[in-house]
């Protein structure tokens, strides 16, 4: 039987189309203004303009606003620990967003911890991750709550399951466990230096791909039945997981692209809402 594709795509513009709803709700009760959205891209890396640029025009489909900000490369940590501040305090500005990579001379971490725990609608601060860990009130990191949400829409089972998250990292890998464990997954967590990797992700009835390397998990690691996610993107539209030999074998699988990518952004933007909303509350 043909694994269920999970579509990312067709959610997330179903989703657009309710937003856009809420918007306007919010500007009616708002004197006119809608939720607004700040992105903070340091630097000239072209993958990280695409990337903003796409975040903007999703707030703009929805009738949000957005403020690019763009600074320069020698930017220092103060100078954008300064303007973080300047968004904290903006009593119009719902969200902020600080691309990442940001030049190496930045020290990235005090920048996210200094957003606001309201704004931080990217879900990229300790203290969000900390209280989303606990079950806590906090926007979740946007790609793993996405992956959620995607899951939720297709009524894919967690509870009582083993999910495998392949990745570590503090945006993806390690909040994606901690998503899972809330929802009552059993979880094993995965890296680099994992040994018998091929035995552990064989054994997942969940498995999350977020390692970074094209194509790294190998079709055969992985048991018939199983629900495949893959949050990897690579030149050539392939992701972290051997997907093309699963169609057929797997429960579900979310394609590349068009799985998890567009529930990243969308869920951005669905978390920016939502902190409009709780300010009007």
């Amino acid at each position: 039987m043909p694994a269920l594709i999970l579509d990312g795509k067709a959610i997330a513009q179903q989703t657009e189309a309710e937003l856009t709803e809420r918007v306007a709700q919010l500007k009616e009760r708002n004197a006119g203004q809608a939720p607004m959205l700040a992105t903070i891209l340091v630097g000239g890396d072209p993958a990280s303009a695409t990337y903003v640029r796409m975040k903007q025009n999703a707030c703009k489909r929805v009738g949000m606003e957005s403020i690019a900000v763009e600074m320069p490369d020698e930017t220092t940590t103060e100078e954008l620990m300064a303007k973080i501040d300047e968004l904290n305090a903006n009593p119009n500005c719902q969200g902020i967003l600080l691309q990442h990579p940001v030049p190496g001379q930045i020290e990235e971490r005090d920048c996210f911890d200094n957003i606001a725990l309201g704004k931080d609608v990217d879900g990229v601060t300790c203290l969000g991750f900390g209280r989303m860990a606990m079950g806590e009130e906090a926007y979740g990191s946007a790609t793993p709550q996405g992956i959620m949400r995607l899951l939720a829409a297709y009524d894919i089972p967690i509870e009582g399951k083993h999910a495998v998250v392949v990745g570590r990292s503090p945006i993806l890998g390690k909040p994606m466990a901690m998503m899972m464990l809330n929802a009552n997954a059993t979880v094993t967590i995965c890296h680099s230096r994992t040994k018998n990797l091929p035995e552990i992700i064989k054994g997942a009835d969940i498995v999350v791909g977020a390692v970074g390397k094209p194509e790294f998990i190998k079709a055969d690691w992985i048991k018939d039945g199983a629900v495949v996610v893959d949050a990897g993107y690579h030149p050539g539209g392939i992701g972290d997981i051997e997907l093309a030999p699963l169609h057929d074998r797997v429960a579900a699988l979310t394609p590349v692209p068009g799985g998890v990518g567009p529930m990243t952004i969308n869920t951005l933007i669905l978390q920016s809402v939502e902190a409009g909303e709780k300010k009007l509350v």
